[in-house]
C-alpha cells in the first residue's frame, strides 16, 4: 500500500490551486490497463551473480518509441547480492547485452551494437568507459571467459567475403539455394592487446559445422566444449554432436556424435567429464530428452534417470561434482531441481507458484541468478545460494509499473471428450461477480509443444489479458495435448492429430469454463500465434460457435506450408509423412481446405518476413474469407519475423486486437 500524504504535501497543492495552477486530476491518472500502458513494463534478464556471491549483474529492457525510432534497448545494472547500491552501468543508445563477469570479479564482458556492428566490450565493475574487445564483420553469438580471464571465446557467423560485397554493390549477387552457406565459428581473443596494441581472434572450427548457443571451458582452460551441427539452418538442429576443441591449436574430436541430436554441454568441476541433453534417436521436434554423462578418459557414456517431463534445461554442475541443476516446467509453473550424478535421486530446490526464467550459475558455483514473476508480479531480478534456495530480490525495474487492478487468474482443470485430463490457466475480468456470465476469448499457445504458464498478466503481449479482463473479459489459456510441461507422452499425443484431440481438448475447456457460470455461450471469441494460430483458423472452420478470430502468423495450408518454410522436416515430424504419401492427411488437416462456409470475423495478424511460418499462410486465408464475403481484416507487420520485435508494431498488433474484439464481443 501507499503511504497517506503527508500535511506539507497536501499545503503544497493548495498553495498550486491558488497559484491558478492545475495539479494532477484523479480523471488524468489511469484506471485501466491499455495497450499503451503495457508497454511501460521493463523487461529483466540475464541475472548473473559474482564469483563471489556478493554482487549481480543484470539488463534491463524498454521500449523505445521516438518519430525514428522503435527498438527495445537494454542497460546493464549492477547491485549488491541484497539489492542494496543498484546502479546502471551502461547508457549508449544502443542495447547492451548479455553482462558476464571474468572470473576475478573485476570486469563485465557484454555485447553490443553501438559501434554499427555486433561486438564484444569489456569495462571494470566500478566505472569507466567499456573498451571494444572484437573487430567482428560477421554476427556474434554467445560467449565465454576462460578460467585465468586471459582470453574469451565466442562465436559469430561467416561475414560476407570481399567479392560478395563487390558483388552486392554491383547487383550481381544471384545466389544458389542451399549452397556456400555461412556457418557459425567458435573464436578466441586475447583480452590484453599484444606488443603491437592488437587483438588477434583465432578461428578454432574452420571445416564443415555450426557451433551452437552453449560454450564451456574445461577447469584448466586447455579445451572447449560445444555442439555443432551440419549448418546454422534451424531445420538441422536434429545433427547436433558435441565437440571437444583445443583452445591452442582448434583440433577437436566428438564427444558425442550419434544419430540423436547432443545439445548444451558443460564441463565438471573436476574436468573429468562432461553432461549434456540428448535427444530420442531418431530426434522428434514435439521433444524428448535425457541428461547424459560422458568421460573425457573414455568409457561408454551414461544417462541420468527421465525428467518428469523429458526435458530438462541444464543449468549447471554443483561445486562438488555430485549434482547437476536444471530447470523444467511443471504444468502451468517451473522448477528448478537437482540430480544426483551418482544415485540418480532428483530434488527439487525451487517453491511452486510463478515462474522462473534464465536461470543462472556463478562460475564457483555458489549462487544462482534468475528471473520471477507471477500473474500478479511484474518480473525481476532475483539471487539465491545454491546450498539452500531462498530467492532475495536484486531489482527495482519495474518499481513505478502502474499499480492497478489485475483480474484473477486461477489454473482450471477438465476432462476432455474422451476423458483425457487438461488444465489451463483461466483470468477472470476484473472486479468479477461471482455468477455473472461474461464474455470468454480463448487464447492458443504456440508450438505445439508451449505451455502456458502463470507469468505477468500485464505484461506487454499481442494479446494483452489484463487490458481484455479490464474490459470485462474472461480469458482462457488451455494446455491441450501436445503441450510442455505434463510429460512426453502427452506432449507426444497430438502427433498424426493435429485438429483432433487437441480441439476437443480446447472446445471441452470452454464449454468447462460456460458449465461454471462464467463464460457467455453467445460471445466467445479464438486467438492465438504460430501453432495456435493454426489452431484458431482450424476452430473457425470446424464451428460457428465463436464470434471473432484473431489468428497471428498462422498456418493455414500444411501443404504449401512444408514446402516454404525454414523447418521443412517439422510437419512430416508432426504427422507422421510427406506430403506425397499422405495428400489426404494434409489436406485433411489444413484449414484452407475446410474454408467453405465459415462466418466468423477474423483478424489476422503476420510479419511480413517470416521465415517460419510463411506470410503467404496468412494471404490464402485472407482471400479465403474474403472472396466468401466474411468480415476479415489482415495487418501486415513490416521488418517482422515470426516474433514481433519492434515495440511500435507490437503495440499495433496490440491495439488491433482489442479492437477487434470489442467490435464483435462487446454489448
Amino acid at each position: 500500500m501507499r503511504p497517506s500524504t503527508p500535511l506539507c504535501l497536501s499545503l503544497f497543492c493548495v498553495f498550486v490551486l491558488t497559484a491558478g495552477l492545475r495539479p494532477a486530476r484523479a480523471q488524468d491518472q489511469p484506471t485501466a490497463w491499455t495497450p499503451e500502458l503495457m508497454m511501460k513494463m521493463r523487461t529483466v534478464g540475464n541475472v548473473r551473480p559474482s564469483p563471489d556471491g556478493k554482487r549481480v549483474v543484470y539488463t534491463v529492457s524498454e521500449a523505445v518509441m521516438l518519430p525514428d525510432r522503435s527498438e527495445y534497448v537494454s542497460q546493464i545494472h549492477v547491485a549488491n547480492a541484497d539489492g542494496s547500491r543498484g546502479r546502471q552501468m551502461t547508457f549508449a543508445e544502443k542495447a547492451s547485452t548479455n553482462p558476464q563477469w571474468s572470473p576475478d570479479g573485476q570486469w563485465i564482458a557484454f555485447t553490443s551494437t553501438r559501434s554499427g556492428k555486433s561486438q564484444l566490450y569489456r569495462m571494470r565493475v566500478d566505472g569507466g568507459e567499456a573498451e571494444v574487445l572484437t573487430d567482428a564483420k560477421g554476427t556474434l553469438g554467445t560467449f565465454a571467459w576462460a578460467p585465468d580471464a586471459s582470453s574469451i571465446a565466442y562465436s559469430m557467423t561467416d561475414p560476407s567475403s570481399d567479392d560478395e560485397e563487390k558483388a552486392g554493390r554491383a547487383k550481381d549477387d544471384a545466389r544458389w539455394l542451399d549452397e556456400e552457406l555461412k556457418h557459425n565459428r567458435l573464436y578466441v581473443v586475447a583480452v590484453e592487446k599484444d606488443g603491437r596494441g592488437k587483438r588477434e581472434a583465432r578461428c578454432l572450427t574452420t571445416g564443415v559445422g555450426s557451433v551452437g548457443t552453449a560454450i564451456d571451458w574445461s577447469p584448466d582452460g586447455k579445451h572447449l566444449v560445444c555442439s555443432l551441427a551440419k549448418t546454422n539452418k534451424a531445420n538441422d538442429w536434429p545433427t547436433s554432436d558435441v565437440v571437444l576443441v583445443e583452445a591452442a591449436t582448434g583440433k577437436s574430436r566428438p564427444l558425442a556424435a550419434t544419430p540423436a541430436a547432443e545439445l548444451s554441454p558443460v564441463f565438471s568441476p573436476d574436468g573429468k567429464s562432461v553432461a549434456f541433453t540428448v535427444s530420442d534417436e531418431p530426434p522428434a521436434w514435439a521433444g524428448r530428452y535425457v541428461i547424459r554423462i560422458v568421460s573425457l578418459n573414455g568409457g561408454a557414456p551414461r544417462d541420468l534417470p527421465e525428467t518428469r517431463d523429458s526435458r530438462p534445461s541444464v543449468v549447471g554442475w554443483s561445486a562438488d561434482g555430485d549434482r547437476l541443476y536444471y530447470v523444467e516446467s511443471r504444468g502451468t509453473t517451473n522448477q528448478l531441481c537437482a540430480v544426483h550424478a551418482s544415485s540418480g535421486g532428483t530434488t527439487e530446490l525451487s517453491r511452486p507458484g510463478g515462474v522462473l526464467t534464465g536461470v543462472e550459475l556463478n562460475s564457483t558455483r555458489t549462487c544462482f541468478g534468475f528471473t520471477w514473476q507471477a500473474p500478479d508480479r511484474a518480473p525481476e531480478a532475483y539471487v539465491s545460494r545454491a546450498g539452500s534456495f531462498s530467492p532475495v530480490q536484486v531489482s527495482r525495474a519495474n518499481a513505478d509499473y502502474p499499480k492497478l487492478p489485475i483480474g484473477k487468474t486461477e489454473v482450471v482443470r477438465w476432462k476432455s471428450k474422451d476423458g483425457t485430463e487438461v488444465e489451463g490457466l483461466l483470468t477472470y475480468p476484473t472486479g468479477y461477480e461471482r455468477g455473472k456470465r461474461v464474455p470468454l476469448i480463448l487464447n492458443i499457445h504456440g508450438g505445439p509443444s508451449g505451455v502456458f504458464t502463470e507469468t505477468f498478466r500485464a505484461a506487454p503481449s499481442t494479446y494483452p489479458i489484463a487490458v481484455f479482463s479490464s474490459r470485462g473479459y474472461a480469458v482462457l489459456q488451455p494446455n491441450p495435448r501436445g503441450s510442455g510441461g505434463y510429460g512426453h507422452k502427452f506432449r507426444y499425443a497430438n502427433r498424426k492429430d493435429w485438429g483432433g484431440g487437441d480441439f476437443q481438448d480446447l472446445m471441452s475447456g470452454v464449454d468447462h469454463v460456460i458449465s461454471i457460470g462464467v463464460a457467455d455461450p453467445e460471445r466467445l471469441g479464438v486467438m492465438g500465434w504460430s501453432y495456435g494460430g493454426f489452431m484458431t483458423a482450424w476452430t473457425v472452420t470446424q464451428t460457428r460457435r465463436f464470434k471473432a478470430a484473431s489468428m497471428g502468423a498462422g498456418l493455414s495450408n500444411l501443404f504449401s506450408f512444408t514446402g516454404t518454410a525454414d523447418i521443412v522436416d517439422f510437419l512430416p515430424d508432426y504427422l507422421g509423412d510427406r506430403p506425397w504419401d499422405r495428400s489426404d492427411l494434409y489436406a485433411g488437416r489444413s484449414p484452407l481446405f475446410h474454408a467453405k462456409g465459415v462466418t466468423t470475423p477474423t483478424l489476422i495478424q503476420h510479419g511480413e518476413v517470416d521465415l517460419r511460418v510463411p506470410i503467404s499462410q496468412g494471404y490464402e486465408f485472407y482471400h479465403a474469407l474474403k472472396q466468401q464475403g466474411v468480415p476479415v481484416r489482415m495487418l501486415i507487420l513490416p521488418r517482422t519475423p515470426h516474433g514481433l520485435q519492434e515495440p511500435k508494431l507490437q503495440l499495433k498488433a496490440a491495439q488491433s486486437n482489442v479492437e477487434w474484439f470489442d467490435k464483435w464481443l462487446r454489448p
